[in-house]
């Protein structure tokens, strides 16, 4: 696939431009943006996919954020519309539509199908059944990059601009047992059972679990975002006592000893 990477910077840039970039929800997204491109080329490159179309689906993969922000005034999907699904809107258009920005950023259309899905399931709890082996790489590359880049926004961002809550909120805050128990079932947690501020945290933490490539693991470790989640200490003794136990338990499973 040929991709003109100065041609889709150039058409991010212009269209971002327009979505009040002071606004610090707007830089947050910009940052977290160009990280996952390069962690998607990366990704790419240790298992020979083809870098230049995995970057393009990192560039893109966020791009109805801003348009979510303008609207709703919020990063929350439950309280407004799906950010993925709209950025897939904003770039391809909808059913009777032909008026997405997909060739302001690539001419090419081979991978238009592909970069689609990648777009609009990159934050589902699970891919859709059927996809094919390839468009699943791709699709799995992305998730694994937003993934990791998401626990590093966790720990570099002020609380309030990632969860919406203070930082008493999340400190008092209990955990529910269904988060637990999908914590130690090693797999990531639905939102619909999410109750208390530390339960988006532990869900946050529990994408760890289900990271696909090796590469997506080896950079988890090198940044270090992990453990410092993990080592989040809360004021409430009883949510204290049972995070300690949990972050213990994934250091020994991952490693990160």
């Amino acid at each position: 696939m040929g991709v003109d990477r100065s041609r889709a910077i150039q058409a991010f840039c212009s269209y971002v431009a327009a979505y009040e970039p002071t606004n610090p929800r707007i830089a947050l997204k910009v940052a977290h943006t160009w990280r996952v491109a390069n962690l998607c080329e990366r990704i790419a490159t240790s298992e020979s996919l083809d870098t230049d179309l995995a970057w393009l689906c990192g560039l893109l993969h966020d791009i109805g954020r801003f348009e979510q922000v303008r609207r709703f005034d919020t990063f929350n999907d439950a309280a407004s519309v799906a950010h993925a699904a709209l950025g897939a809107e904003v770039l391809f258009g909808t059913d009777d539509s032909s008026s997405g920005l997909i060739r302001t950023f690539v001419r090419d259309d081979a991978q238009d199908e592909l970069i689609q899905t990648a777009i609009a399931t990159h934050s589902d709890y699970r891919l859709p059944h059927g996809l094919d082996t390839h468009t699943r790489a791709y699709c799995d590359v992305l998730r694994d990059a937003d993934k990791i880049d998401i626990l590093k926004v966790n720990c570099i961002c002020p609380i309030e601009d990632i969860y919406g809550v203070t930082e008493l909120d999340m400190t008092t805050s209990e955990l529910s047992p269904a988060v637990v128990d999908a914590f130690y079932e090693h797999r990531t947690i639905p939102r619909d059972i999410r109750s208390y501020p530390a339960d988006i945290l532990v869900g946050h933490i529990c994408f760890a679990w289900e990271l696909v490539y090796p590469e997506s693991r080896v950079i988890l470790k090198e940044q270090g975002h992990l453990e410092h989640m993990l080592s989040r200490r809360f004021r409430n003794p009883r949510t204290q006592a049972t995070f300690q136990t949990m972050a213990c338990h994934m250091r020994e499973q991952l490693f990160l000893s």
